[in-house]
């Protein structure tokens, strides 16, 4: 792959520009040995080196964590044209530009046709148009410094890719992707093995570029970093790390959590925790049925209880007597005599099909029962547990969505109904604070809290 294509000046004024005569040419080393001529030899009879033809290995000073499917390293066969131009020009450890000094090995900014033109909408007061960050300047480590002299100073260098500069056709394992990916960060940068050769006048200014592993999470915050890197070759993306459910990277600008059961050990993205709460959420109150704190529903059940063992005939005060738990009801008139003996009519045909336990009557606890008569509700299954229908599911809830429904539910039907966010403490387990933002429900709570749950083994998280 040609570098020529990547490669841009610095301005330094109208007229002049840093140019740089040299370019790279990458060599496949099986092609080099097909094609090795016999070396012309001298009068001494040493053998002669061709410059022209001389191939040089690189090799990389980058070692992702991750693989690359087609080539173990990164290193690379290279030449350089003009070479003669070149390897007589003497090689330095450094250089100092407008004051500060730039060492090889380092990482530098390097001024493009975009921060070139921000730069002069600056000095000029023009209004200056949104950006990405690949508008920035690029970012570069050198390799290797040569100069003839003061004024002809240049660095071989390999290139550092802002995620939004991933070229078409970019494989990151299986996917053929381009741009950014949402597990970039912000100050995510791709290590390359594109090499160039810059005029160091392209220079604006030093740069500090870490690799990021996830046990130096704290150490990125405030720099620059990478993680994959970018065979030119290839055009292959070094893997990364899956987590969570969703089995995708993580951002290194987004929190993970950890689960604490020490049989798992599994990283979550923080939004999967919070979507997993909310869809959980949805899924029980829908949209019109309120939260009920907990204690209301043991309470509820409570009272229930109670009144199930209530007795029919409660003692009189001072009596010892106590309720027997049954009495035989005898056919026959219906006659009240002077004893305490009651006799109950034997029911009509017109009364035959309804027993006191079926009528409309109110319980003692003034809730109306329901007729068996009447046909129960068919159920529904909600969570894998049978409920009855209820008023709210049949005026609002349609045949079920198929695939490809214009009308289909999206995949987040809880926005706009709940939010969540989650709240660590520092001495306590985390929790997730979820809201109710529905509008015109009745009773309930609007704001609670849920514990942490592991996405993957079902544990909570301490």
């Amino acid at each position: 792959m040609s570098s020529s294509n990547r490669k841009r000046q610095r301005v330094e004024n109208e007229d002049n520009r840093a140019e740089c005569p040299f370019s790279i040419k990458i060599v496949d080393p099986e092609d080099r040995d097909k094609k090795k001529k016999k070396r012309r030899r001298t009068e001494n009879g040493e053998p002669e080196d061709d410059l022209s033809n001389k191939v040089n290995l690189q090799m990389s000073p980058f070692a992702p964590c991750g693989k690359f499917k087609t080539h173990e390293t990164m290193d690379i066969y290279y030449k350089v044209e003009p070479a003669k131009k070149w390897t007589e020009m003497t090689r330095y450890n450094s250089f100092v530009l407008n004051g500060v000094k730039y060492f090889s090995e380092g990482f530098i900014y390097v001024a493009n046709d975009s921060s070139i033109e921000r730069q002069k909408a600056v000095s000029s007061s023009e209004p200056m148009q949104p950006r990405k960050k690949s508008d920035d300047d690029w970012v570069a480590r050198i390799l290797e410094i040569r100069a003839s002299d003061e004024h002809h100073v240049y660095a071989r260098i390999y290139w550092m890719y802002w995620p939004d500069e991933l070229p078409q056709g970019t494989h990151d394992g299986r996917r053929t992707i381009q741009n950014r990916q949402p597990y970039h960060g912000m100050n995510e940068l791709i290590a390359s093995n594109h090499m160039d050769i810059i005029n160091v006048v392209s220079v604006t200014s030093q740069a500090t570029v870490k690799q990021w592993y996830e046990e130096n999470d704290e150490e990125i915050q405030n720099a620059l970093y990478w993680r994959q890197a970018f065979d030119v070759r290839t055009y292959e993306l070094s893997t990364v790390d899956m987590v969570c459910v969703c089995n995708t990277p993580a951002n290194p600008d987004k929190k993970l959590l950890g689960c604490t059961d020490e049989a798992c050990k599994k990283w979550m993205h923080e939004q999967c925790v919070l979507d997993d709460i909310l869809k959980k959420t949805y899924s029980r109150l829908g949209t019109d049925k309120p939260h009920l704190p907990p204690e209301s529903t043991e309470t509820k059940k409570g009272e229930d209880d109670a009144e199930g063992k209530r007795p029919l005939s409660p003692t009189e005060p001072g009596t010892a007597v106590s309720a027997q738990h049954s009495i035989d009801v005898k056919s026959g008139e219906s006659a009240i005599n002077g004893s305490d003996n009651v006799d109950v009519k034997q029911a009509d045909d017109d009364d035959a099909h309804a027993a006191p336990e079926d009528s409309a009557s109110q319980t003692a606890s003034g809730r109306p029962r329901r007729s068996t008569s009447e046909k129960a509700d068919p159920a529904i299954s909600t969570n894998g547990k049978s409920v009855g229908k209820t008023a709210a599911s049949k005026k609002g809830s349609a045949r079920p969505k198929k695939k490809g429904d214009a009308n289909a539910e999206p995949l987040r039907p809880w926005l706009g109904l709940f939010e969540a966010a989650l709240l660590t403490e520092v001495n306590g387990p985390p929790t997730i604070e979820v809201k109710d933002i529905r509008e015109g429900i009745v009773g309930g709570i609007k704001v609670w809290t849920e514990p942490v749950t592991c996405l993957l083994c079902g544990n909570k998280v301490n």
